[in-house]
């Protein structure tokens, strides 16, 4: 019931905004902080080409306008546009030297590069102008501090941030998930299952629900782990067809635990229809192996690759796919990539 209540109150979210943004445009067509509202609604919304290409109409409107060139930025990225998102981040920073949506925006891409260090500092330079008084913001700062610090294998480092925000934010849900990622690099499985239960307590979507029933799995509760998989697919599917969705996370959950490849190559193919980003190429790929289709896949994760990302579990699946593909020297490459990374992107093995 709680779940339910919960997307029933982000749908009546989304209903009052729009009614509002469509009720100012009424009084004054074209206000362009109306149509600001408007876009940040549909990224909120997850309709990144929508969201992209009424961002594109206020950017030639106002130039000059930071958040505008940033709500660029994240449509981009969530389109794998990587490149033009790249270049809306510089305009940002090229406006406003030093402004924090700007540092945190270009940290974000600096990940993606592969520049786990440069995006690092960019984040420390965010958190360094976030007054002390934003505690959100500041708890949001020291999250992605602290990925980035995983990502590296600074364990102890990333658990100090990880603890700081938590202690700004009680239960910060996106905290709490990288602490679980500790966890299970740790083989702290149980521990790993009790963050995670806190964070879908505090955010029961679809896509939490499924970290948690692979960490319930890694931690010996098969029956546990098995019911959490057979709610995650039925929640995941009521979704399945919005933009706002967890079909990533459904395409793993039918290639690696229902062996169900043909299900997971539909998911995989509704999703790429629309968007190329480096997770959803990975997906996309990953669905085309576990379907046979070996020479697609390795297609697809090499692209999501050669943007630069450096992510333990994007090399795993590069490593296999190649393997399948024949190609021994690759695969071993890759492997030792992703075991040197040591933590994987998701909770697995």
């Amino acid at each position: 019931m709680k779940t339910i209540a919960l997307v029933l109150f982000t749908v009546s979210f989304y209903a009052q905004a729009e009614d509002t943004v469509n009720k100012s445009l009424e009084i004054a067509p074209n206000s362009f902080d109306s149509e600001k509202k408007r876009v940040s609604m549909l990224l909120g919304e997850h309709e990144y080409p929508a969201a992209l290409e009424a961002a594109k109409a206020l950017n030639k409107r106002a130039l000059d306008d930071v958040m505008v060139y940033g709500m660029l930025t994240d449509a981009n990225v969530e389109l794998g546009n990587y490149k033009d998102a790249e270049n809306s981040a510089q305009w940002m920073l090229n406006l406003r030297h030093g402004n924090r949506p700007a540092l945190t925006r270009a940290a974000r891409l600096r990940e993606l590069f592969g520049e786990t260090e440069g995006a690092y500092q960019l984040m420390d330079m965010a958190y360094q102008s976030t007054a002390p008084t934003e505690t959100e913001e500041r708890a949001r700062i020291l999250t992605e501090m602290g990925h980035l610090r995983l990502a590296s294998g600074s364990i102890d480092a990333a658990e100090k941030l990880l603890q700081q925000a938590l202690t700004l934010v009680p239960k910060y849900p996106s905290a709490l998930a990288n602490l679980a990622q500790i966890r299970v690099t740790q083989k702290r499985y149980t521990e790993a299952v009790l963050f995670l239960q806190q964070r879908y307590q505090a955010l029961p979507r679809a896509e939490n629900l499924y970290d948690l029933a692979e960490a319930l799995q890694l931690a010996g509760h098969d029956g546990e782990a098995k019911q959490a998989f057979a709610d995650f697919e039925t929640k995941s599917l009521l979704e399945s067809s919005s933009k706002d969705n967890s079909n990533r996370k459904l395409v793993f959950y039918y290639a690696d635990h229902a062996q169900q490849p043909a299900k997971a190559l539909k998911v995989a193919q509704q999703e790429y229809a629309w968007r190329h980003d480096v997770y959803t190429l990975d997906a996309y790929a990953w669905a085309l192996h576990v379907d046979g289709q070996d020479a697609e896949a390795r297609k697809q994760i090499e692209s999501a690759l050669a943007v630069g990302i450096r992510d333990a579990k994007l090399f795993h699946h590069a490593g296999e796919i190649a393997m399948a593909s024949g190609d021994i020297a690759a695969a071993e490459h890759y492997l030792k990539e992703s075991v040197k990374l040591n933590t994987m992107g998701e909770l697995v093995p």
